[in-house]
């Protein structure tokens, strides 16, 4: 049996088993025996969601939507596969989005480029196409209906621009994949959570992240559930941090942008000393070595994509 766990409304969340445990989350919508998976992981994860399936009494045949909040392989990796296995479900995913799992080839030629061969073929194998005839646009504003239960998908920019998140009516709350940032759940403190932006490459636009953090908290939802790790709640003072935190990477990226060949070195380290400082701000019990080695990955991906957003702020505007 899979280590399922449960919140009110029907909401549920399982490990997508994606590089170590607490990493990445995959999310249940359950209405009336009718059910929505929120991200997928990657094709490792589809032994899981059929056992979360059967812990609750339910088959693939109850499966009607697999939403991808948006098409970053940790994210959207195994939905090829987790769609053949739901033959009732369509896919939702942002325009920008579609054209990548129909035709997954240059989304892997992508990530190869930031992972490596040996890394994409070790954490993500084939990833398999979806019949386009299967597939849903979520443009702004559209709405699923999921058994009379309204999922309201939003256009949210700045993590990246293919990026969804759904504001689920009945539980007042979002399903933000990562624009609402990262929150490792071995960092909880005092029933706290800490939480952290992601830049990863290659759409890292933080006036657009501003905004959709804005958007999000217009809601006023009574809490988030994140692909990084499920749910946090006192989403007032989580958006304040993640404002402060975007403005702060920003800052970093723009003090190194003259660094040369050290530049993403230079972020990487400036990064990790941020982390450091919000951990004792937040005051995390954890020794300082176990929160670099639970951030490693995000230090790397955040800096790789604030160089890549410093090379197209800079870049002449006849090259862009």
């Amino acid at each position: 049996m899979t280590n399922l766990i449960s919140y009110d409304h029907g909401i549920y969340a399982f490990d997508a088993g994606y590089v170590r445990p607490l990493l990445a989350s995959i999310h249940m919508i359950v209405e009336n025996g009718r059910v929505a998976f929120v991200d997928t992981g990657s094709n490792d994860s589809l032994s899981s969601a059929l056992k979360a399936l059967d812990t609750l009494g339910l088959s693939v045949e109850n499966v009607d939507y697999v939403i991808l909040t948006h098409v970053h392989l940790d994210h959207a990796g195994g939905a090829g596969v987790m769609m053949r296995s739901f033959q009732n479900a369509r896919l939702v995913v942002h325009p920008r989005g579609l054209a990548h799992m129909v035709d997954p080839s240059k989304l892997m030629a992508g990530a190869t480029a930031v992972y490596g061969a040996d890394a994409m073929q070790r954490l993500y194998g084939d990833v398999l196409p979806v019949e386009k005839a299967r597939t849903v646009e979520a443009v702004n504003g559209f709405v699923i209906n999921l058994a009379g239960r309204t999922l309201l998908c939003l256009d949210t920019p700045g993590h990246a621009r293919h990026h969804i998140c759904i504001y689920d009516q009945k539980s007042a709350s979002c399903f933000t994949g990562d624009t609402f940032g990262l929150s490792y759940r071995e960092l909880d403190t005092d029933g706290r959570q800490f939480i952290f932006p992601t830049t990863t490459p290659v759409q890292f636009d933080p006036e657009a992240l501003h905004a959709s953090v804005e958007l999000l908290a217009s809601y006023q939802p009574s809490a988030m559930y994140l692909t990084h790790f499920s749910q946090v709640t006192d989403v007032v003072n989580k958006a304040s941090a993640l404002h402060r935190l975007i403005d702060a990477h920003v800052a970093i990226a723009r003090a190194e942008q003259d660094a040369g060949p050290l530049r993403q070195q230079r972020i990487q380290e400036a990064l990790c000393r941020l982390l450091i400082e919000e951990v004792g701000r937040f005051g995390c019990r954890l020794p300082i070595s176990e929160v670099l080695e639970i951030f490693a990955g995000d230090l790397e991906l955040n800096a790789q994509g604030l160089v890549v957003w410093l090379d197209a702020i800079t870049a002449p505007r006849n090259s862009r």
